[in-house]
């Protein structure tokens, strides 16, 4: 099928930028369409404005906060009233403050667990019962760092143990009802991530030396497109290199 995706409704958060950006792409061509959420208004217009003139998908613009309850619950709403339900949900949008654990600050620990922890709870509560309805798909990003120990950033790796634990076991609490619990653990990946220390990964590696986001995208809508009774409950998309280093 050219649009395996035909007739499905997604919502990406941190989609004004890099995977977020990419998987919203990628779920358009695939057919669907969606709602793109993050905090910079502008970028999202631009993206949405790009992916109308490229596809046929139908796209609404919701700036969200995810650290918020009450703006996640409305984005989802948003979501539902203008396409009339929800079948994918991409829990993307994360960051890391590169400090060492005893020089991180309350605010900077708060920082990273409320978007990279609470966010992705927050999404995945209000985006549930309609997942129920459609038999559709909840997808998390998550990272090699949940995986492995990740020395320099012990909190940030904790979020994303917390995250693929977070997603193995909602697989178990909802996979009866219909609904498929994915997560997607990249290693380095060629974005604005980490721009919160300073570096971000995209001045950090050149092109072709590690994963670039649109190879995220492509693994994410590979999750999405299986079909009922079965789900990828765990991908990792590792640099070939990469577990060597261990």
């Amino acid at each position: 099928m050219e649009e395996p995706l035909e007739g499905q409704t997604a919502v990406v958060t941190g989609a004004s930028s890099g995977i977020g950006a990419a998987t919203a792409r990628a779920l358009a061509e695939d057919g669907a369409d969606l709602t793109v959420a993050a905090r910079r208004e502008e970028r999202l217009e631009e993206l949405a404005a790009e992916i109308r003139e490229t596809t046929d998908a139908a796209v609404a613009v919701v700036p969200t906060d995810v650290t918020d309850s009450d703006a996640v619950a409305a984005l989802v709403e948003a979501t539902v009233d203008r396409f009339g339900g929800l079948d994918i949900a991409v829990c993307n949008a994360g960051l890391a403050i590169d400090e060492p654990v005893s020089e991180l600050t309350d605010e900077e620990y708060r920082t990273m667990t409320g978007v990279n922890v609470d966010g992705m709870f927050y999404t995945a509560r209000a985006s549930i019962p309609h997942l129920v309805d459609s038999e559709g798909h909840l997808v998390f990003l998550g990272s090699m760092s949940g995986n492995h120990p990740r020395p320099a950033n012990p909190v940030y790796a904790a979020t994303k143990w917390w995250t693929r634990g977070f997603a193995v076991s909602l697989q178990a609490s909802v996979g009866e009802e219909g609904v498929a619990v994915s997560c997607i653990n990249p290693t380095e990946v060629r974005t604005e991530f980490g721009s919160e220390s300073g570096s971000p990964s995209k001045e950090a590696f050149e092109p072709g030396s590690v994963t670039e986001p649109v190879e995220v995208a492509d693994a994410i809508a590979y999750a999405v497109r299986q079909q009922s009774p079965n789900s990828i409950t765990s991908l990792d998309l590792y640099r070939r290199d990469k577990l060597s280093h261990f």
